[in-house]
């Protein structure tokens, strides 16, 4: 059991200086306190370490061993306070965020190509997942953070939730449908049309079931797919009706590949969340990012 770090430091020190007075001047305290943590060292060894000469001090042969690993660990020392600085001039480190196929593509994308240029030497690791999915990861220790739609349907007190964008859902179709898109319908007259939605399980499934069983009515979609994408390649090719992103979709409504359907009682806008575990402080990179993600709003596609 190392008794005194001290001790070694002295000696590390003097070593380095061959003399007990520089070696006490390095350290800031008098040449006795040098020549007492020597001697209690040595004491703590069981043997001489230094010879005195008329030009200072030299190592004994044991001295010359213990130095030898003395040096290394303060080697080691040094690599690890330039790491931790490097860590925190994001010179170096890494970043694991969880998030599904269509929050990652449209809102965590931008956010780390601007963080890429910046900070190129952070590595990035993105996991795909739906949200309850990525707060599982996150509880595991798996990621840093997780992007999530919001809200989640089972609270956790283990996880810390901050919101982040405000984000609108839509109902689009593509030409087939356009007449329908001509003033707003009720709920009803659109489920009367073939619905096409994400898959169960999904917290964006769930929002609109959800919302609609609190209008008094039930979904039974036509198609059930696995990604918004795929949502809207098949309501632009007149599959039906599909429930979507409003935000994410901006493009395709801007150049009529689309057309939004838009309902007498709207369904009410939700936020991106961002999960972090609570009690576990964040690195400085994952701690940048989310300050970055939290206080601007990327560009839609």
């Amino acid at each position: 059991m190392i008794h005194n770090m001290e001790w070694y430091r002295v000696f590390y020190f003097t070593a380095k200086a061959g003399s007990l007075s520089r070696a006490a001047e390095e350290l800031f305290i008098t040449q006795p306190a040098v020549t007492h943590s020597i001697k209690q060292l040595e004491a703590k060894l069981g043997g001489q370490l230094f010879i005195r000469t008329s030009k200072g001090v030299t190592l004994t042969t044991e001295g010359e061993v213990l130095f030898k690993y003395i040096e290394q660990a303060y080697h080691f020392i040094s690599n690890g306070e330039r790491k931790i600085a490097e860590m925190h001039q994001l010179i170096e480190g890494e970043i694991k965020i969880g998030a599904g196929d269509t929050l990652c593509r449209h809102y965590l994308l931008p956010h780390l190509q601007k963080f890429h240029e910046a900070y190129p030497s952070i590595k990035i690791q993105v996991t795909n997942r739906t949200t309850a999915e990525t707060v599982a990861l996150l509880k595991e220790g798996k990621i840093d953070l997780g992007i999530i739609n919001l809200p989640l349907v089972q609270a956790d007190n283990k996880v810390q939730v901050q919101e982040s964008i405000q984000i609108e859902d839509c109902f689009v179709a593509g030409l087939k449908h356009k007449h329908l898109s001509e003033s707003p319908i009720s709920l009803e007259t659109l489920l009367q049309q073939p619905i096409i939605l994400l898959e169960k399980g999904s917290s964006i499934r769930t929002y609109i079931d959800t919302f609609a069983e609190s209008q008094g009515f039930t979904i039974k979609p036509e198609i059930e797919l696995g990604s918004i994408d795929l949502l809207v390649d098949f309501a632009r090719s007149g599959f039906g009706i599909a429930y979507v992103i409003k935000d994410f979709v901006s493009n395709e409504l801007a150049e009529g590949s689309l057309f939004e359907i838009q309902l007498k009682t709207p369904v009410p806008p939700r936020k991106v969340g961002i999960v972090t575990l609570k009690g576990t402080p964040l690195s400085v990179a994952a701690k940048h990012i989310l300050e970055r993600m939290i206080q601007q709003e990327p560009p839609h596609n």
